[in-house]
């Protein structure tokens, strides 16, 4: 006996073109990852970007470590 489908031609091709449309599932470790991900997907504004590049200049540097001050070692 053959096998009748119970869609239309035009039918399938729908159903088959909502299945390839839905993004598959991502699972993640942690939310940290999940955050690193969704993080590495979206675009900074240049607004935000050139307002956090002009904020970071501002930033004072770090002091040296303790014992690279007290052995001589190279500061940063």
């Amino acid at each position: 006996m053959k096998h009748q489908s119970k869609f239309s031609p035009q039918e399938q091709q729908h159903a088959s073109e909502q299945q390839t449309q839905q993004p598959a599932g991502r699972e993640f470790a942690s939310v940290e990852e999940m955050l690193r991900y969704d993080a590495a997907q979206t675009p900074v504004p240049p607004a935000i970007a050139q307002r956090l590049e002009k904020s970071i200049g501002e930033a004072p540097q770090p002091k040296p470590a303790w014992w690279k001050r007290l052995f001589g070692g190279k500061n940063p």
